[in-house]
């Protein structure tokens, strides 16, 4: 019996701990979108102090190729839509894993606690 609960304990342990890769690699790509977010907001700052006298230019591969201002604040825009909605995105994953992981540790929490009574009940009979 305590080699079952053992088995089980095994798979629900791996299954714990592969919740936890996949919540450290959310987690590494939110910080990466919160990066993004923050240098999109200073370019968006930038492109509020131009006048439309300003010439500005976009970064297409290796040439500097000119843009409208108006063009390029729409694309910043779009952009930051863009990032906030990803990082809504991955707020809500983060919160389900969250959930997801504590029923994993309640589940490994009574498998230990069987496998320690099958194991005091093994050491009984003996």
């Amino acid at each position: 019996m305590a080699e079952a609960i053992q088995k089980k304990l095994k798979a629900e342990l791996e299954k714990y701990t592969q919740m936890q890769k996949d919540v450290s690699k959310s987690m590494s790509a939110r910080q990466k979108l919160e990066t993004q977010l923050t240098e999109n907001n200073i370019v968006k700052e930038e492109l509020d102090l131009l006048d439309s006298t300003n010439i500005v230019y976009k970064l297409i591969g290796p040439v500097l190729v000119k843009q409208e201002l108006d063009e390029a604040k729409a694309t910043v825009a779009k952009r930051l839509e863009y990032i906030n909605g990803e990082i809504q995105r991955y707020e809500t994953l983060l919160k389900e894993m969250e959930k997801k992981s504590e029923q994993h540790r309640e589940v490994l929490s009574s498998l230990q606690q069987e496998f320690q009574k099958a194991q005091g009940l093994a050491v009984g009979k003996v």
